[in-house]
């Protein structure tokens, strides 16, 4: 006697169903619908020490960001004319109009970058970084079907969502990996992990050398935007970012004034858009906010 499908059979069901709608392009935009996001249950952490066996680009040149941007690709006549550039400078460029300026780290279940993408729909791509397979397959379902509901020639939002994207990864280890000195102009942690005992405070995403890993792929000028609903982890991030706790850092970060964050719409939209905000609005929980600008480099002595 056969019972009824396990709750892992119905997953795969249903990301089969999933993927074979987008794949043939059938339906319409009613039709076209979001993933759903109890078939992408998973543990609310994994363990960033942890080996993931996880692929990554051996430096930001080999990194291939055309499968994830594909309407950013240089067309032929684009090409060519790089091409005595090319032979200029005597290494290849890398085949997009762009490069991924915005990484939301810990993205979650993506609420942050699809809020972001209509706000920077072509000056800006984003990159959403995640460590979680079950939640990145769900963020990656949600862009290939939002995608499909904006395309077509009669839809005026045809190249909307075409400017996020995401990749399974362990940015505590890797970020370098991904992006150039000064690439990127804003980095957002939104509501990352407290790790509240002691012991595990080794594993949060905000110390003195991931700030410095920070500083390093952001352009002077650019932004790091935290919240969380922990006032002791807001606390920490604060310290760190300002040099207090291990006296490194007030070269490399100031903090924005609070009169610059209630002009800036991302403050908002990672307070509002986010599922983890929604979340913490709908229990009566605080939220705490503190945006960093990264310095000038300081001049080396002579």
């Amino acid at each position: 006697m056969v019972g009824p499908p396990n709750k892992r059979q119905k997953r795969e069901e249903y990301k089969k169903s999933q993927q074979g709608g987008l794949a043939t392009g059938s339906g319409t935009e009613q039709q076209i619908k979001l993933p759903k996001k109890k078939f992408y249950r998973q543990r609310a952490h994994a363990n960033p020490f942890s080996d993931h066996a996880l692929a990554y680009p051996a430096s930001p040149a080999e990194m291939d960001w055309t499968r994830h941007f594909p309407a950013f690709v240089r067309n032929a006549s684009q090409s060519q004319s790089q091409s005595q550039t090319q032979s200029e400078i005597g290494t290849p460029r890398p085949p997009m109009t762009r490069d991924v300026e915005i990484a939301d780290i810990g993205c979650g279940f993506g609420g942050l970058l699809v809020a972001l993408a209509p706000l920077f729909p072509e000056t800006l791509m984003l990159a959403g970084m995640e460590l979680r397979i079950q939640v990145t397959n769900y963020v990656i379902d949600r862009i290939a079907a939002l995608r499909a509901q904006n395309s077509g020639a009669q839809n005026q939002n045809s190249g909307l969502y075409q400017n996020i994207s995401v990749i399974r990864t362990n940015s505590m280890k890797f970020l370098p990996n991904y992006f150039t000195r000064g690439q990127l102009a804003k980095i957002f942690l939104c509501f990352p992990d407290p790790h509240f005992k002691q012991r595990k405070h080794k594993a949060r995403i905000v110390s003195a050398q991931l700030n410095a890993e920070y500083a390093y792929v952001t352009r002077p000028g650019g932004l790091v935007y935290t919240i969380t609903d922990v006032e002791e982890l807001h606390g920490w991030m604060t310290r760190h970012f300002d040099g207090e706790e291990a006296g490194e850092g007030r070269e490399l970060w100031e903090r924005v004034a609070q009169e610059e964050l209630e002009r800036d719409p991302c403050v908002r939209i990672m307070s509002e858009e986010t599922e983890e905000s929604k979340k913490v609005t709908r229990n009566g929980g605080r939220k705490f906010v503190a945006v960093f600008r990264r310095k000038e480099d300081p001049e080396w002595p002579g």
